[in-house]
C-alpha cells in the first residue's frame, strides 16, 4: 500500500498542474472549458465581479476540474455565487445541485432566487435540505462536491459533521472529488474560532474528512497569504486572508 507521503500531491503555485490533477474525476475525452472565458462572460453581475477580486474564481474552478457533463453538489450555496460558476463550467449536459438549509436568511434566499432566473442557472437544481442530509433520496453518483468558505460555519451551527461527511462520501461516485476552501486559523486553534473569527484550522478539516473515508490528493496555493496573522475576523481584513484549498477523492 502506498504511504500517505506518496499519495499527497502538493500543488502550490502552478495552475497548469492543478488543473491537470483536478480533471481526474471527469469523463474520458471531455475537454475542460475555457475557465477564463467563463469568468469574463458579459452576463455575469457586477456584484459577482467584485467577489471575484478575493475569490480568484478562474483558479478555483479550474482546480475543481469541473467540466461539461459533470454532476456536482455545491454545499452551502448561499446566494449562489459559486453555484452559477460551476453551472457555467459543466454546461452543456451537466447539473449542479445548490444546497441550502430551510432556515437560510431571507435576504440570501432572495439573492439566490433572483440569480436562478438567469440563463446561466438553467442547469441547476435548488436543494433545500439540512447540511447533514443534503441530497434527496435517489440522487448520487456525483462527480464533484464543493464546500467553499462554509465548512467552518458547520461547526458553530451545530451540524452533525461526521454524518454530513458520510453522506457526502456516499453521494460521490468512486473516483469523485470533494474540494473545500476556507479561511485559515492558527495552528492549534482547531475548531475553536469558527464563530468568533470565522476561521478553521486546516488540519482539523483534513482530519474530519479523512475520517469519513476521503483520501487527500492535492492542495493549491493561490489563496494563501503568509502575511495574514490569522488572529482577526475575516470580514473586511487589513490584509488579504490566508485561505486553504484542499482536494479529496473517494477511492476507486
Amino acid at each position: 500500500m502506498a504511504t500517505r507521503g506518496v499519495l499527497q500531491l502538493v500543488l502550490v503555485t502552478s495552475l497548469g498542474l492543478a488543473a491537470l490533477c483536478a480533471g481526474c474525476a471527469s469523463e474520458p475525452g471531455v475537454p475542460a472549458p475555457d475557465y477564463a472565458a467563463l469568468i469574463v462572460a458579459p452576463d455575469r453581475s457586477e456584484a459577482d465581479r467584485l467577489t471575484d477580486q478575493r475569490r480568484k474564481p478562474e483558479q478555483l474552478i479550474a482546480f475543481t476540474g469541473a467540466r461539461p457533463g459533470m454532476k456536482v453538489l455545491d454545499m452551502g450555496a448561499g446566494g449562489g455565487y459559486s453555484t452559477e460558476l460551476l453551472a457555467r463550467a459543466v454546461a452543456p449536459g451537466g447539473t449542479v445541485y445548490g444546497q441550502n438549509p430551510s432556515d437560510l436568511s431571507p435576504r440570501t434566499k432572495e439573492t439566490y432566487e433572483k440569480r436562478a432566473q438567469g440563463a446561466a442557472m438553467k442547469n441547476t437544481v435548488y436543494v433545500e435540505r439540512p447540511y447533514d442530509d443534503p441530497l434527496p433520496p435517489g440522487v448520487g453518483g456525483l462527480d464533484l462536491i464543493t464546500i467553499f468558505f462554509f465548512y467552518h460555519d458547520s461547526v458553530h451551527l451545530g451540524v452533525d459533521r461526521p454524518q454530513m461527511n458520510r453522506r457526502l462520501f456516499e453521494a460521490l461516485k468512486p473516483g469523485g472529488l470533494l474540494v473545500v476552501a476556507d479561511h485559515s486559523a492558527r495552528t492549534g486553534d482547531g475548531i475553536s474560532v469558527t464563530k468568533t473569527l470565522h476561521r478553521i484550522e486546516e488540519s482539523a478539516v483534513r482530519r474530519e474528512l479523512e475520517s469519513a473515508g476521503f483520501r487527500f490528493v492535492a492542495e493549491a496555493g493561490f489563496l494563501r497569504n503568509p502575511g495574514d496573522p490569522r488572529d482577526t475576523v475575516v470580514f473586511k481584513p487589513k490584509v488579504p486572508n490566508d485561505e486553504f484549498v484542499l482536494k479529496f477523492m473517494k477511492p476507486k
